[in-house]
Formats: structure tokens, sequence, C-alpha cells
């Protein structure tokens, strides 16, 4: 078989620029919410569960937290149930509690335990109400309509609180974490959770490395449409404050800003649509999204 020395030489030269990566962040954490199309293309989804197995076997420590909007959307309108949304967050309801239970906590985790499995790794599916281990707390959203007006949700929440032992626990037995955002209230009751925010709260409470979030845009743009990365807080506020960051990304980056404030080393708003995206980020010189620096 002839080897095509050019193709040898840039596979190497891939390789040799790892090395540094895998020796700086051999032992770390990294915590990865995994959503949009990384989530639903059939070869992104092979492709970030490789990423994920490698990860692990160089000595780095992932923790996936996953989302699942659409397949809840799906399953709530195959029975029959309009799902409804009031600033951005699904109304909860017992009854569409019950589904987000049925679709995150069951077929969306166990497939991406699944796929990760399959790859040669060891992931283990949970939810936040395993071992009671994301304590969660009622979210009331405050009326546009009227100033001094909360509203209620239903069974949406927020992070109370992470005890990090049961996924340390993990982590140290070589498993791969996967974790639907769903958390448990003080009575035992389940609460839907913004899978960005408990991404986040985890990136926290482990100490975390970095904090990666995977969307379906390249990253976070100015006002020409060009990807910034390299930002710290100070930055990151000034583009808030200017309007550079507003709208949908307005969430994710203020997440991300949270994470770094609280100790995580660096955040990431990544392109889930590039194939191999999380290595490409952790790995290269260029990376393929937006890095937030801590102080």
């Amino acid at each position: 078989m002839t080897i095509n020395q050019s193709t040898a030489r840039e596979k190497a030269q891939i390789l040799s620029e790892a090395l540094p990566y895998i020796q700086r962040f051999h032992g770390k954490t990294v915590v990865i919410k995994y959503g949009g199309n990384a989530m639903t293309e059939e070869s992104l989804k092979h492709g970030f569960a490789r990423d994920v197995v490698l990860l692990k076997l160089v000595g780095i420590n992932p923790v996936v937290v996953h989302g699942g909007g659409p397949h809840i959307n799906a399953l709530l309108a195959r029975v029959g149930k309009e799902s409804e949304f009031i600033q951005g967050m699904r109304v909860t309801d017992r009854e569409t509690m019950d589904v987000v239970e049925m679709v995150l906590g069951g077929a969306v985790n166990k497939e991406i335990a699944s796929l990760i499995n399959q790859n040669g790794g060891k992931a283990v599916g949970l939810t936040g109400k395993d071992g009671s281990f994301i304590r969660a707390k009622k979210m009331m959203v405050k009326s546009r309509e009227k100033k001094d007006e909360w509203l209620d949700i239903g069974q949406v929440g927020e992070v109370g609180s992470i005890d990090p032992g049961l996924v340390s626990l993990l982590d140290s037995g070589d498993f791969i974490p996967v974790i639907a955002p769903i958390g448990v209230g003080e009575n035992g009751e389940a609460y839907n959770i913004n899978a960005d925010l408990v991404a986040g709260k985890l990136a926290e409470t482990l100490k975390a490395e970095k904090l990666m979030l995977l969307t379906n845009t390249s990253g976070v743009l100015d006002k020409e449409g060009r990807v910034l990365t390299g930002l710290d807080a100070a930055k990151v506020e000034e583009l808030i404050g200017d309007g550079t960051i507003s709208g949908g990304m307005l969430p994710k980056v203020n997440c991300a800003l949270q994470a770094v404030k609280n100790g995580v080393k660096s955040s990431h708003i990544i392109d889930g649509r590039v194939e191999h995206a999380v290595l490409l980020e952790i790995m290269t010189d260029q990376g393929v999204g937006t890095l937030i620096k801590g102080g």
C-alpha cells in the first residue's frame, strides 16, 4: 500500500500539536453541554461519542450534560399535547413533566450513553434525581406586562445545589457521566432545568478546567459576523453593553461568563455542526469557537 507522504505529515503534525494540550489537561475535568445539530445528525453523534471516549483515554475527565427540546416537542405532539413557552421557558405541568422525564431521562440519555459505550467508553446515564445530586428549586418568571407579577410555569426549576460526590466517584472509576438536566425538589418532585444552567453550575461545583457549550452557531460574532475569541469578563460585558451580543446568544454567554467568574478556568461556545468540534477546540491552536477566559 502506497502512503501519501503529504497526508502522513499532516496527520503527524496534528498529533504533535495535540501533545501539549493532552499534557496540560491530563487529570482535569471538562463539562460539555451537548445539544443542537450535534445531537441529531448521525455523523455528528458518532463523532461526538468518539471525541468523548478519546478525551477519557488520554486522561481528561469529560462530563456530558445534554438537552433534548426537539425530542420532547415530538413526543408531546404525538400524544396530542401542545407545547407552550413563556419567555423561552417551557411551561411544564405534571403531564408535560412526565414526558420530559421519559424523553430526557430515558430515551435521549440512554442513546447518548449507548453511543459512547459502542465507541469503547464506559458511560453511565444519570438524572439529577439519582442520589438527589441536583437539588432544584422552583423557578418563577417575571411578567413583562405587569411590573410586580410573577408567573408560575409549573415544574421548571433552577439549580439549588449540586453534590459532586456521585460524578467524582464515576470519574475516578473511569466512567463517563451522561447527565439529563432533571433536578429534585425538597418533597421529591421532579423539575425540568435548562441544560446550559446545569452544565454551568456543575462545572463550577466540580472546579472544572473547562465548560463547553455546543451550539448551532460559529460562536460569539462581532458586528461584521466574524468569530470572537480569547475574551475576558470585561470584554464580554462590553460586548453585551454595546449590543454586539444579544438575543438567543445572551443566555449562553451569561452562563459561560458566570462559570469563569466562579472558578472555571475557561468557557467555550463552540460550533457543534463541525465534526469533532470538541477535540478541535481542546487540542488545537486555532479551535472552533469562542473562548471566554477567567481572571
